[in-house]
């Protein structure tokens, strides 16, 4: 009898499953939601069903229920490639939302924990919510004031922010943890230029050029730092080494940075970037 009954209960599943789509086509999210779950019901291996039933999660942001249909979907059809497609697409539109939400979701079963907030923190920032990161980095360096990553994030959002004068005590703690974070020396030596500060800028950049004289950005910022103080030969030397790493990233870097416009006429200075004119002319 069941065996008489599988191919109605199919066709049954189908069915709202087709209603579903045309629900979720005019709008109607809550009854496209009820016309999926009927169809898993009547049949729970109908990856279909789970995939919409996804989708529809997803435009609602129930972002959770979304990923474990989606994942249920691949489980059922491992060799589908829509049902792939449609879980990438939905990690690259909406993993960050996704992360952030659980991040929240742990620091409110527990607040004391600092790399929730770091993490947080991370994902933010690299959304460009930059304020709000902040005051994540702000939370995590309060719950473990000894952890340098954190400050260091923290250093480089108010650097991001406009406020390198504001960056360098903790850049100043980050490379007293670390001596040799070359990021947090550069990053240093930046903030000390941007503030006029030349001969703290110098050693902050030689003793990051001392853990990698090849690093582009430590040479980069070097050779800023030479045409700030005039040094026209130690600037072309410097920048000259940062070329050799990524030469087209580096004539991107000097054509908007004003640091540059005391040797931007000069012969080294031209040489160094001919074939990017000639090509330009050309």
């Amino acid at each position: 009898m069941a065996d008489k009954e599988k191919p109605d209960r199919l066709a049954q599943s189908d069915f709202h499953n087709q209603r579903g789509i045309e629900l979720a086509d005019r709008g109607w999210l809550d009854e496209s939601i009820k016309e999926f779950k009927k169809a898993i019901d009547l049949d729970p291996d109908s990856a279909h069903a789970h995939d919409n039933l996804a989708t529809v999660f997803a435009e609602k942001g129930l972002l959770r229920e979304a990923l474990r249909e989606y994942m249920l979907a691949i489980d059922l059809e491992p060799q589908s490639p829509t049902a792939h497609y449609n879980l990438a697409c939905f990690l690259a539109s909406h993993g960050h939302d996704l992360a952030v939400r659980e991040y929240k979701d742990t620091i409110d079963l527990e607040w004391d924990y600092p790399d929730a907030h770091l993490n947080l923190g991370l994902t933010l920032a690299e959304k460009g919510q930059l304020p709000e990161a902040l005051k994540e980095y702000q939370v995590a360096l309060e719950l473990d004031p000894k952890d340098p990553v954190a400050r260091h994030e923290l250093a480089t959002v108010v650097m991001d922010l406009g406020k390198p004068g504001e960056a360098i005590p903790h850049l100043r703690e980050v490379v007293k943890a670390e001596p040799d974070n070359l990021d947090a020396w550069v990053d240093l030596g930046n903030c000390y230029a941007s503030k006029g500060f030349y001969e703290q800028s110098e050693k902050a950049l030689v003793r990051a050029l001392e853990i990698d004289g090849a690093d582009i950005m430590a040479n980069y910022h070097m050779a800023a730092l030479r045409a700030a103080q005039g040094r026209a030969p130690e600037c072309l030397e410097a920048l000259t080494k940062a070329a050799q790493v990524d030469r087209d990233r580096v004539r991107q870097w000097v054509e908007g940075d004003r640091f540059f416009d005391v040797v931007r006429e000069s012969d080294g200075f031209r040489a160094l970037f001919a074939d990017d004119v000639d090509d330009r002319e050309n």
